[in-house]
C-alpha cells in the first residue's frame, strides 16, 4: 500500500516537495505594484490557506484587490539536475509568478492548476526566490467565483471570499524526457481501459513505455510499447472474468470501489527514465429511459450536497479533513455527493475513488452574462474536465447551476444557446458521462432532469413525484421557486428525474444565528423530521435519485446533518438508517456496539512499488 500525500494522486512521483508553510506576504489593495522589486512584504502567511481564513495566520476578510507572496527555497542536489517544475494547485484568480525576478508563468482561473518550468533558474543557483502575485477583484461578478460573496459580510447563501493561493504549491524534479499528461478511460463493453499519455521532452531511439496494472496484489497487465511520438494512445485489454459474480469483483462501484493500481515507466533498454504511479477503474455510467445506470444496471442515487467549506481553512482543508468528510458521507448512508459551486482538491476526489462515493462535479458560477464571463467560464471549465476526467468517482458534469450567470434564460436566446453550447462542449470533451446543462430548473439541454424543490410538506412531495405520471405532470405544471422546469424548444425525452436539491432542515441550538428551509425545535424533532422527509422521498417512485441539502452547516446556513466542526446533529446510525429508507428509523434505538456505521470503511489496497528495483 502506497502511503502518499501527493497533491495529484493520479500522477505521482517520488521526487517532489511540498512548499506549504510560512511565506512572506503583502496586501496590494490598489493593485499598483507590477514587479517584485516594488513590493514591501510586511507580514507572514501560512500557505496554502487564503488570507481570509483563520488558519492562514492573517484572518483578514476585508476587500483586497491583489496580494503578493514570496519564499526563498534552498534546492537539493537532485532538484538541480534534470528539469524542475513548480506546481500550483489553484490560485484565485489571476496569478503571475516570478523566479529570481524573471517572469515564469501566468494563469487565469481560480480553481485549476498550472505549472512553471524553472529549470534554467535552478541550475544557476543553490537557492531561488519565488514571488507570486494574485489579482482577485472582490467585486467582479463576471468571473467564476462560486459561493464567494461580493459583499463585506457573508449573506444569504454566499460565504467569505478566497483570495490568492488556496491549494498546494509543490516542487517536482523530472527527467529531461518525462510523462507530462496521463488520462484514463473505461470501456466496459470491450472490457478494456483507455490510456492517453503525453510526453514532455524529446522521443529518442529505443524509448519505450512499460505499463503495469494490479488488482490489489495480483498483476493483471505488464505491457511494453515502443514510442515514436510524444502522444501515446492505447487500449489495454483485460481478461473478462465471465459470470457476474466474478465480473463484479473487478468493477468499481460504491459497494465495491475496486481500483487498479498502475505503474508507468519510460524505459531506455533496461534503464528507467521516468516512473509515475497512478490508478484506474473499470466502470460505466449512462442514462437509459428514466434510469441512471452504473455498470449497465439501474442505480438509485442517494446523494448529499457538499459546499466544501471549513471554519478554520474556508475552502482549504487538510488531507485528513478531506478524508473525514468522505467517510462521514458514507457513514450517513449516502452513495454520492454533489459538490456545490466548487472544484475540490484532487485529494478529495482520490478519497471518493478509494471509498466509493459518486460525485457530480459542478463549475463555480459567474453572476453576469457578458462576453468576458462566457470566455472565462468556458476556458476554465475545459481545464476542470481535463484535470478530473480520469477519476472514476465522477459520474456527471454540471457546468451551470440555477441559471446563475444566465438570468434571462426564458427570454434571451443567447442565454439558451450558451447553455446548449456548454452542454455540447462537455459531451465532446467527455462523451462517457451524463451532463446537466443547468441544474435545478429552466432546462434546455440535459441528460438528467433535475429539480430543486424545498417543499417541507411531505404530502406535497408525494403528490408531485409519487409516480412517473405525477412527475411528468409536475415537469409541465409545477414551478418550484417560481421557475419553469423546462423551457420552450426543449422536448424532454424519458430522462431520469432527480430532486438534486431538497430538504435543508435546520436545527439551531444554543441561540445560534442562522437559517434553513425549515426548522426543527430539538434534536429528537430533527431526527424525526429527517426520517419523515426521507420516507416521503422513497414513496416518490417517479424519481431516479435525490440530493439532500446538506452535509454540514456552512456559516449562516444551519441546514446540515453535521455541524461545521463535523459533529453529527443526531445519532449517526439513525440518520444513516433514514437516508437508506428505513421506515423504522423514527423510533429506532441503536446499541453503539452493534452500530454498523461505527466501524472503519474498507477499501482496496494500493501496491507499494517505492522500493522496487527495475527489471
Amino acid at each position: 500500500m502506497r502511503h502518499s500525500s501527493h497533491p495529484t494522486p493520479l500522477l505521482e512521483r517520488d521526487n517532489w516537495r511540498d512548499l506549504s508553510g510560512p511565506w512572506r506576504f503583502s496586501f496590494d489593495d490598489a493593485d499598483a505594484w507590477e514587479h517584485p522589486d516594488e513590493v514591501a512584504f510586511d507580514r507572514e502567511i501560512r500557505v496554502p490557506y487564503a488570507p481570509e481564513s483563520p488558519r492562514s495566520g492573517i484572518h483578514d476578510q476585508q476587500f483586497h484587490a491583489a496580494v503578493w507572496y514570496s519564499r526563498r527555497i534552498d534546492l537539493t542536489p537532485e532538484e538541480r539536475q534534470g528539469r524542475l517544475l513548480l506546481h500550483f494547485g489553484a490560485v484565485d484568480y489571476r496569478a503571475t509568478v516570478w523566479v529570481d525576478g524573471h517572469l515564469v508563468a501566468t494563469h487565469e482561473g481560480g480553481h485549476t492548476p498550472f505549472t512553471a518550468d524553472i529549470t534554467r533558474h535552478a541550475t544557476r543557483s543553490e537557492t531561488v526566490e519565488v514571488v507570486v502575485r494574485a489579482q482577485d477583484n472582490p467585486h467582479d461578478l463576471a468571473k467564476p467565483r462560486g459561493k464567494q460573496d461580493w459583499q463585506r459580510e457573508p449573506h444569504s447563501i454566499w460565504y467569505p471570499r478566497t483570495t490568492g493561493i488556496w491549494q498546494t504549491v509543490w516542487l517536482e524534479a523530472v527527467p529531461d524526457t518525462s510523462i507530462g499528461l496521463l488520462t484514463w478511460s473505461s470501456d466496459m463493453d470491450q472490457w478494456q481501459l483507455g490510456l492517453h499519455l503525453h510526453l514532455e521532452g524529446a522521443v529518442t531511439p529505443g524509448l519505450a513505455l512499460r505499463v503495469r496494472l494490479w488488482r490489489d496484489e495480483a498483476l493483471l497487465v505488464d505491457d511494453r510499447y515502443a514510442l515514436h511520438s510524444l502522444e501515446v494512445h492505447r487500449q489495454i485489454a483485460l481478461s473478462d472474468p465471465g459470470i457476474d459474480d466474478f465480473r463484479n469483483e473487478l468493477l468499481w462501484s460504491p459497494r465495491h470501489p475496486q481500483l487498479l493500481n498502475a505503474c508507468l515507466e519510460l524505459m531506455r533498454d533496461t534503464e528507467v527514465v521516468d516512473r509515475v504511479y497512478s490508478y484506474a477503474a473499470l466502470r460505466s455510467v449512462q442514462v437509459a429511459g428514466n434510469r441512471f445506470l452504473l455498470n449497465g444496471r439501474p442505480y438509485y442515487l442517494k446523494m448529499v450536497l457538499d459546499q466544501g467549506y471549513w471554519p478554520e481553512g474556508l475552502m482549504t482543508a487538510t488531507d485528513a479533513e478531506l478524508r473525514r468528510d468522505v467517510e462521514l458521507t458514507r457513514q450517513l448512508g449516502f452513495n454520492g455527493v454533489r459538490k456545490h459551486q466548487k472544484i475540490e482538491q484532487p485529494r478529495w476526489l482520490y478519497w471518493c475513488d478509494v471509498m466509493g462515493v459518486l460525485v457530480w462535479e459542478e463549475m463555480p458560477s459567474a453572476y453576469r452574462f457578458t462576453p468576458q464571463a462566457v470566455e472565462r467560464l468556458t476556458r476554465e471549465w475545459q481545464e476542470v474536465v481535463a484535470r478530473d476526467r480520469s477519476h472514476p468517482c465522477i459520474v456527471a458534469w454540471v457546468p451551470l447551476n440555477e441559471s446563475w450567470g444566465v438570468p434571462d434564460l426564458p427570454t434571451n436566446p443567447s442565454h439558451r444557446d450558451y447553455v446548449r453550447a456548454l452542454y455540447a462542449l462537455t459531451k465532446t470533451l467527455d462523451p462517457s458521462r451524463p451532463v446537466i446543462g443547468n441544474d435545478g430548473w429552466e432546462h434546455v439541454a440535459t441528460d438528467i432532469l433535475t429539480i430543486h424543490d424545498y417543499a417541507y410538506d411531505t404530502a406535497a412531495l408525494r403528490q408531485r413525484y409519487g409516480s412517473l405520471d405525477m412527475t411528468r405532470a409536475t415537469l409541465s405544471l409545477q414551478q418550484p421557486a417560481d421557475r419553469f422546469l423546462t423551457l420552450s424548444g426543449f422536448q424532454p425525452a424519458e430522462q431520469p428525474v432527480m430532486l438534486s436539491e431538497f430538504g435543508g432542515i435546520a436545527y439551531i441550538p444554543d441561540q445560534q444565528v442562522g437559517w434553513g428551509y425549515s426548522q426543527s425545535r430539538s434534536e429528537q424533532d430533527f431526527q424525526n423530521d429527517y426520517a419523515d422527509l426521507m420516507a416521503a422521498i422513497y414513496d416518490c417512485h417517479g424519481l431516479s435519485g435525490f440530493c439532500y441539502t446538506q452535509l454540514t452547516d456552512t456559516f449562516q446556513e444551519k441546514n446540515g446533518l453535521l455541524y461545521e466542526d463535523r459533529t453529527p446533529k443526531a445519532d449517526l446510525a439513525r440518520l444513516a438508517s433514514s437516508t437508506q429508507g428505513n421506515r423504522t428509523a423514527r423510533e429506532m434505538t441503536v446499541d453503539p456496539l452493534l452500530n454498523p456505521f461505527s466501524t472503519p470503511l474498507q477499501w482496496s489496497t494500493r501496491v507499494d512499488l517505492t522500493e522496487e528495483k527495475p527489471d
